[in-house]
């Protein structure tokens, strides 16, 4: 059996990974990468030969790990796609506005490739989906000599690891996990089974949770820093993925209402993909999913201003109110960004909170790294802007801290862990690490390209 990395680096990117059985050939994931636009953001699909594969395992529907599928699915005709049902309903809508962003992309940028499929594309290509349920094995290939099984990954609404047998062998392929409870989403709950080969996320290696912090403390911070700028009638701006992020913050919100953290009265803007996106979620509560408060529906319990394409303008800017506008990297061209830049970061009573990743070559990225009176560049076809209102980080990562993440591989205990999904800083912390506290296990930060054996 083989393990090959077919990311063009080893980093968070565009993950997709093959698992050759010798009988069966699956993909893991097919990712775009979110810093690179054209054929440069696509994993390394030329080592694949055209109708080579047998299926593609999707753990969740961010566009890192989905965002690139129809283009295997275009040249792997032959091959099934499988996710949960939650993932596969995301998914098609996030890859239908992907068409659109690409859309733009090609009259802006000038890419020529753009985009990568169409909408007529994805509407052929949802026959090629299967939809499996949680703990509910099922064969990934028409011969069945790969028997899987999906785990709830805790990480986002759908968000699946998969455990593989084949040949006497087992393999586990995490996905991106969380293993605690979220405001919204229950842990991951993953199988503590011995296996041959565990392939890791690592994103957050890098980097140890203080050591005081408690989720609920977290939330109550969150919570005072929004009271405090409404009281002051000033506004907030969260900058949230549109997937995941914006229900998370969403539900805390609802909650500080009902407690009266914060007045029931604070008008609270979101985008339109975050409302098709929260329309997926709320579909899935009431018993269809694993949450937190099962009864909660957030298009229903909530009095939300939800952006759409009927509404002429851009956002309406207001005293007292909250923004959890996408991108959360405030990335070019996207509602957060372009909101930021109406005068939002010049007006000292206003705040900006991050509540998740941005990567540091981001606009968001610059903005945390900055100080009050920067200048920061949002786009770089426009003037900088002065950021005089607050800032403030919050730690509600969708990822398992690097912890709870080793905790889980030393109670696997793989003969070979396989490191990805991490920046080299982050995979290196688990080596290490696992070189000192499971000598017998061999860890591998994989080289995109290499194949690795698995089982001997």
């Amino acid at each position: 059996m083989l393990f090959r990395s077919l990311c063009r680096s080893a980093e968070i990117g565009a993950n997709s990974y093959l698992l050759d059985t010798g009988s069966a050939r699956i993909v893991l994931d097919a990712g775009l990468h979110p810093k690179h636009d054209g054929l440069e953001g696509l994993p390394r699909y030329d080592q694949l030969e055209d109708g080579s594969i047998d299926s593609v395992v999707v753990t969740h529907a961010h566009l890192d790990h989905i965002g690139s599928l129809p283009v295997l699915l275009n040249r792997q005709p032959q091959a099934k796609a499988f996710f949960s049902p939650a993932a596969a309903e995301l998914a098609t809508a996030m890859l239908h506005n992907s068409v659109n962003v690409m859309q733009s992309k090609r009259v802006e940028l000038g890419i020529a490739e753009y985009p990568l499929f169409t909408h007529r594309d994805l509407d052929e290509l949802e026959r090629h989906f299967e939809t499996r349920g949680i703990e509910r094995p099922f064969d990934l290939d028409p011969e069945g000599h790969v028997r899987a099984t999906f785990h709830d990954a805790g990480h986002v609404l759908g968000s699946t690891g998969i455990t593989m047998q084949c040949n006497g062998h087992r393999v586990m392929y995490t996905g991106d996990v969380n293993f605690e409870d979220s405001t919204l989403i229950k842990g991951a709950i993953f199988p503590e089974d011995h296996v041959d080969a565990l392939i890791i996320e690592t994103t957050r290696g890098d980097s140890a949770r203080r050591p005081d912090y408690t989720r609920e403390d977290e939330e109550l911070r969150f919570a005072e820093a929004l009271s405090r700028v409404i009281q002051r009638r000033g506004s907030v701006l969260v900058p949230v993925f549109a997937m995941g992020k914006t229900q998370e913050v969403l539900t805390m919100i609802h909650r500080f209402k009902k407690r009266g953290l914060i007045p029931k009265k604070t008008p609270v803007f979101i985008g339109g993909l975050s409302t098709k996106m929260t329309v997926i979620y709320d579909k899935y509560s009431k018993g269809r999913t694993r949450r937190s408060d099962d009864s909660f529906r957030i298009l229903e319990d909530m009095e939300l201003e939800a952006g759409t394409k009927k509404r002429k303008g851009p956002i309406p800017m207001q005293p007292g109110a909250i923004y959890c506008l996408s991108s959360g990297m405030m990335s070019e061209n996207t509602v957060s960004n372009q909101f930021a830049q109406a005068g939002f970061l010049e007006n000292a009573k206003n705040a900006i909170h991050f509540v998740g990743y941005a990567d540091p070559d981001s606009p968001a990225g610059h903005i945390r790294v900055g100080q009050q009176g920067d200048k920061v560049v949002l786009d770089s076809a426009k003037p900088p802007v002065v950021r005089r209102c607050e800032m403030e980080i919050f730690d509600f990562s969708g990822h398992a801290t690097r912890d709870a993440l080793l905790e889980y591989i030393l109670k696997v205990r793989p003969k070979k862990a396989f490191l990805v999904h991490g920046d080299p800083r982050a995979s290196a912390w688990f080596k290490d690490q696992l070189r000192e506290k499971l000598p017998s296990t061999e860890a591998i930060i994989p080289e995109p390209g290499v194949d690795y054996r698995i089982g001997e």
